[in-house]
């Protein structure tokens, strides 16, 4: 029995030594490691370049309906949520001070007709005429003031997101009402400074909502702005959307994509790149000269179950260890399977 128990453990032993990393002695007699992997030369793909950046949606306009003059709000005409057109009335203040405006307004009229009648026929000085003349104009720009502050109306197409005062109440400072334009949004995405020879006005955005997965919205790059921000090398652009059937509303989160054309990249097998644990670095390993050296990578754009690398020493005609990559370490001899 002892004869048989020993056979089988030394059978077992030898399993799992043949299982194993390869085993090779150097010539001063020492073990050295070898791993069996498989190679592909790296070599240049062209590929379509796709960039993607997060951002949240706002309408194209808002407007505070915050009057110029203080005074008590006699009555607002809408809701949160009502829908306004373009020069509807929205607020009416208190009226008093207009009205007065008015009387002087009425009287200097009158006395402005006379005077011209007297200047004319030269019963009147200039600076008599002149002085009537400047009291009538600032009266009558008061006036335009009073009426536009006190009548208040849409400036454009929107719909009302915030009331802040009701009937009655002393306006003092906070606006009235927030007007937001819809029908047209806009967002801010910040670029890369690599792109910034290749974004331009007129270009197409893609835009996705988590809300609407299905389906993909379509703006413009409207404007860019001209400077670099020397802190996160980005540059901006707003993104004009039309938003006709107001499914998108401002304060979303998005998603855009922007083509920026052709280019030539590496690209490898996603598997082929490891992540150090512990951090969110990312490598690779290469041949070098029979042995495994692990190079630190920049993941860029995906397609499907290739994803592009870039990184000191990711070069075309360099070999990366697509098969057998897990089980490497810097060093380790390698023999390359066909």
């Amino acid at each position: 029995m002892k004869l048989i128990r020993f056979t089988l453990l030394s059978a077992a032993a030898l399993a799992l030594v043949s299982c194993g990393p390869k085993q090779e002695e150097n010539v001063q007699g020492e073990t050295v490691r070898n791993e069996v992997v498989k190679v592909e030369p790296l070599q240049k793909t062209e590929i379509s370049r796709v960039v993607e950046f997060s951002t949240n949606l706002q309408g194209y306009e808002t407007m505070s309906i915050a009057p110029s003059v203080t005074g008590k709000i006699e009555e607002i005409f809408v809701e949160v949520g009502d829908k306004v057109k373009k020069d509807q009335m929205l607020v009416r203040m208190d009226q008093m001070q207009l009205n007065t405006t008015k009387l002087t307004f009425a009287n200097l009229t009158t006395n402005m007709e006379r005077m011209e009648s007297l200047y004319k026929a030269g019963s009147i000085s200039q600076q008599n005429y002149d002085q009537t003349k400047l009291s009538y104009d600032q009266t009558k720009e008061n006036l335009e003031f009073l009426e536009e502050n006190t009548f208040v109306k849409a400036r454009f197409n929107g719909v009302i997101s915030a009331k802040n005062y009701e009937d009655g109440e002393l306006y003092a400072g906070q606006p009235i009402l927030v007007l937001t334009q819809i029908e047209t949004l806009k967002a801010y995405i910040n670029i890369p400074e690599q792109f910034f020879p290749k974004v331009k006005a007129g270009m197409k955005v893609d835009i996705v909502s988590d809300i609407y997965p299905e389906q993909t919205f379509q703006g413009t790059v409207e404007m860019i702005h001209p400077t670099i921000d020397a802190a996160t090398h980005t540059f901006q652009a707003k993104v004009k959307i039309p938003n006709g059937k107001n499914l998108l509303r401002p304060g979303m989160y998005v998603r855009t994509s922007m083509s920026m054309g052709k280019e030539n990249t590496i690209v490898v097998p996603y598997q082929a790149v490891l992540k150090l644990i512990g951090s969110n670095e990312r490598y690779v390993y290469v041949n070098n000269k029979g042995v495994a050296k692990r190079v630190f990578v920049k993941m860029g754009q995906r397609f499907d179950d290739m994803i592009e690398i870039s990184g000191e020493g990711i070069n075309e005609g360099v070999e990366l260890v697509t098969v057998g990559q897990a089980k490497l370490v810097d060093g380790v001899q390698l023999t390359i399977s066909k």
